[in-house]
This record gives C-alpha cells, sequence and structure tokens, in this order.
C-alpha cells in the first residue's frame, strides 16, 4: 500500500527538483565516546531499530505527469549495505576535518531510488572518539521529528535494549496505472474533503473566524515580508559543493542572558546570529544595513507529545535580524521587539492554513505554487535559522556514550548560508552550513559563539 505524501512534505522534493545544485537532506553529526564499533556491529545494531522507522525501508515514487503528490512505497530491493559508509577521519582528527568531511558528505544528493537516508560511520577522531553522520531527506522529517530518531536508533541507558520485533514484508511497488488511478481518486475526492473540513468549520464559527482572520493579516505580513533585499553578497547563484563551520555554546549562558536582558531562549540565540551576521558582513567589506538579512525562522506547529510523528509540521516567520546595531544588548532588544511582530502578525498562523489549505487543492497547483514561492522568496529571504531542543538526558551508541550533536540545515534558492542550533543535555551546538562561495562561514561562527558568551556576561542596560 502506498502512501501520499503531505504538500509540505513534498514541497521539499519540489524545491530540489527546481535547484540543480540544492540538496534538501538535514543532518546531524553525532560525536561517541570510543572505542569505535565495527560497522558490521552497527548493522546488526540498526538492524533491529528498523522496525521503528518504517520509512527506512520505503522510497519517493513520483505519481506520472505529477497528477497526484508522490507516495511512500515499500524498496523491494532494500539493503541495509546501500545506506552505511565506513569513513576513517584523517589526523590528527579535529574539527577542521570533521567539518571538511560533513561539506564534502552534505555536497552529494540522496539516491531518490532508494530510501532517502544514509548514514555515515567515522572513527580516527582526536581522543579514541567516533562519530555518526547522520544524512535524511528533509521530505521525511522535520528538525523535530528528526532529532527524535536518535531515540530510536539510541539508548537511553549504556546497555542496548533487545531487537525490536519485525514483521515487515514489502508491499509491491505499485503500477504505473495503480499511481494514476490512486491520483484520479484523490483528485475526485478533494471536493468532498474541502466541503467537510468547510463545514466544520461553520459549526464552529468562531474557530472558523479566527482562521480566517489569521489567515488575511498573517498572510497580508508574509507578502509584504518578501519584497526584495538590498543586494549583497549574501545571496548568489548555489554551487554544486558546500562548506561548513562549528560553533559552541552553553545552555546555561543563554539563560543567564535571557535572566539578564529578557526574551525567550530563540530570542537569544537569534541574536546571537544577527552579530554572527554582522561580523562577516563587516569581515566582507559591507555595510550591514538594517534591511539586509531578512531569515525564515521554522516554527514547530507539533502537538506537544507529537515529536515521535514522522514527515513536516512546520509553519515560518520571517524575521529581520537587527544586523546595523553594534551594541550587544540593543541588538538582542531589537531582535526580541522584531519577534515579537512577526508573532503578532501571526505570519506562523497563516503559514500553518495556508499548508492545511494545500491539502484540498490539485497536486499539479500545489507544486506550481511551490515553485513560484521558493522564486519568489529567494528575492527577500537571504539565510534560514533553525534552532531544535535536542535530548536533555544522555544517550549511548552500542554502549559508548553520546558526547554531542551538531546539527546541518540544508540551504536552497540564492541563499548561500544557513545556520542551525541543537541543544543537548547543558551544551548548544550550532552548525552554520555554506555554498562553496561562502568559504568564510568560520567568520559567521566564530561571531555566534562569541556572542552567547558575551551575552551571558554584558551587564543589563
Amino acid at each position: 500500500m502506498s502512501t501520499a505524501l503531505s504538500p509540505l512534505d513534498a514541497a521539499f522534493l519540489e524545491i530540489e527538483d527546481a535547484e540543480p545544485a540544492a540538496s534538501m537532506a538535514i543532518a546531524s553529526i553525532a560525536v561517541f565516546a570510543g572505542p569505535a564499533p565495527h560497522l558490521d556491529e552497527f548493522a546488526e545494531h540498526l538492524t533491529g531499530r528498523l522496525p521503528l522507522i518504517p520509512r527506512y525501508r520505503q522510497k519517493v515514487r513520483r505519481v506520472p505527469l505529477d497528477l497526484g503528490p508522490p507516495v511512500w512505497v515499500d524498496d523491494p530491493d532494500f539493503v541495509l549495505g546501500h545506506h552505511l559508509v565506513h569513513v576513517g577521519l584523517p589526523a590528527p582528527g579535529g574539527d577542521a576535518e570533521l567539518v571538511d568531511l560533513m561539506a564534502r558528505v552534505m555536497s552529494t544528493r540522496l539516491d531518490r531510488d532508494r530510501p532517502l537516508w544514509r548514514y555515515w560511520l567515522v572513527d580516527g577522531l582526536a581522543d579514541g572518539r567516533w562519530a555518526l553522520i547522520s544524512q535524511v531527506h528533509h521530505c521525511l522529517v522535520d528538525g523535530v521529528s528528526g532529532t527524535d530518531l536518535y531515540w530510536s536508533v539510541l539508548d537511553a541507558q549504556p546497555r542496548s535494549r533487545p531487537p525490536a520485533a519485525d514483521h515487515h514484508v514489502p508491499v509491491p511497488e505499485p503500477s504505473t496505472g495503480a499511481l494514476l488511478l490512486g491520483a484520479a481518486g484523490h483528485l475526485a475526492g478533494l471536493p468532498v474533503a474541502a466541503t467537510v473540513a468547510a463545514a466544520s468549520l461553520l459549526t464552529h464559527p468562531r474557530e472558523g473566524w479566527q482562521r480566517a482572520r489569521a489567515l488575511a493579516r498573517g498572510g497580508s505580513a508574509l507578502l509584504a515580508a518578501l519584497r526584495p533585499a538590498p543586494p549583497s553578497s549574501l545571496s548568489g547563484p548555489l554551487h554544486r559543493l558546500r562548506a561548513y563551520a562549528i560553533a559552541r555554546g552553553r545552555v546555561a549562558d543563554v539563560r543567564a542572558a535571557r535572566h539578564r536582558h529578557g526574551g525567550t531562549f530563540n530570542d537569544v540565540v537569534l541574536a546571537a546570529v544577527t552579530a554572527g551576521f554582522r561580523d562577516l558582513l563587516l569581515a566582507r567589506g559591507e555595510d550591514p544595513g538594517p534591511d539586509l538579512v531578512r531569515t525564515l525562522v521554522p516554527v514547530s506547529v507539533r502537538a506537544p507529545g507529537d515529536e515521535s510523528t514522522r514527515g513536516n509540521q512546520v509553519s515560518l516567520l520571517l524575521p529581520r535580524l537587527p544586523v546595523h546595531l553594534a551594541e550587544p544588548a540593543e541588538r538582542l532588544a531589537a531582535t526580541i521587539a522584531e519577534l515579537e511582530a512577526c508573532k503578532a502578525a501571526q505570519e506562523a498562523e497563516a503559514g500553518a492554513a495556508l499548508t492545511e489549505l494545500a491539502r484540498y487543492e490539485p497536486y499539479p497547483l500545489v507544486a506550481r505554487g511551490v515553485r513560484w514561492a521558493s522564486r519568489t522568496a529567494q528575492r527577500s529571504v537571504v539565510t534560514v535559522t533553525t534552532d531544535v531542543p535536542g535530548p536533555r538526558t544522555t544517550l549511548y551508541g552500542l554502549g559508548r556514550e553520546l558526547l554531542e550533536i551538531v546539527p546541518y540545515v540544508p540551504i536552497g534558492s540564492t541563499a548561500q548560508l544557513g545556520v542551525s542550533i541543537l541543544t543537548y543535555r547543558d551544551a548548544l551546538a550550532v552548525g552554520v552550513t555554506g555554498d562553496e562561495a561562502a568559504a568564510d562561514v568560520g567568520v559567521l561562527a566564530g561571531g555566534i559563539e562569541a556572542e552567547l558568551a558575551r551575552l551571558a556576561s554584558e551587564p543589563a542596560r
């Protein structure tokens, strides 16, 4: 049996198809204490976890002529070994070698003819450590559900739990005729589904009015945010290769900054990202103007406790980063105000409503809309910034302690830089993605790291 991708999940395939140099895979580097396991040992371990992640044995099939959304189907030729790679890190096995490997890994697209994931087992890290690079297509998970995969693959105790019961029997792939018939049925059912949804809102008029108002107000704000940004070196054509850099911070420092200056955890982190972009622009000899850096900030719309549901459940905010301000406390205050304005304008609610409406539209129109939105956004949005809470307690891989998790966010359109933040235990890790034309990603990462420490110690104004 095949399962259709949601419009939002399918959008990441459409973006990738529209951008020859884009790869819409999200990723992370999990660093463990040694000794490194043998690849066969890890494969045996992962085999026992595959029943917990059904999508790992499914691939995407396109419906001919895009008459319907792509569908998940069982891969009858699934071989675990096709998704596992063993690589040794060159000496001395530090951050420089690790980020170089990550950049090379993420410069390659996942094979659409197979399930859309790959794990890289990396040994040779300094101090006897090893790492696991997880590369998963964005159509399969978002930041929250991607992080939750760690709970399926790893353990909360040093002793590994028993393998999950596996009753998987691949369902034969649907024929082209079956896919077309399913798409026809989906199209025929859309008016009925839309009528049912409308009737549900009519029976709850207050909720319907609130949604309509949020869509009108937030949609207007999103459209206004899409006006072209001033030209800068932050935007340009994407190339095939990637650059990557890492920054680190402490959760305690972010909390100290919150107590000292106000705002939320996300506010403080985004203010640090703002400082990093200011440093980068100055290092490039450019004037950091007030409207120069608008970022796309994904916002989770998952119900509490729904982290394990795969797929994308996100909306967005489109704040401007106040890179023109030189003082850290002033930048943080302006960041707080900008995010509050985006929330008050109900940008996230409008984005969620538009995604929900797409469920009742014929897929050819949805695909065309995604391509239009991608082309429109590239004129105004110059970066993406994600902030995902990771596990708060220690995890283990084959009995080895997980020491840190460093995230990776993909880039597309003409946005040559992206920033992803993830917390694990009491640490905060920042992964900075760059196009090969933005090889100075280390300047951005260094500015973020320095600002996190600075905000925690600078006196309140």
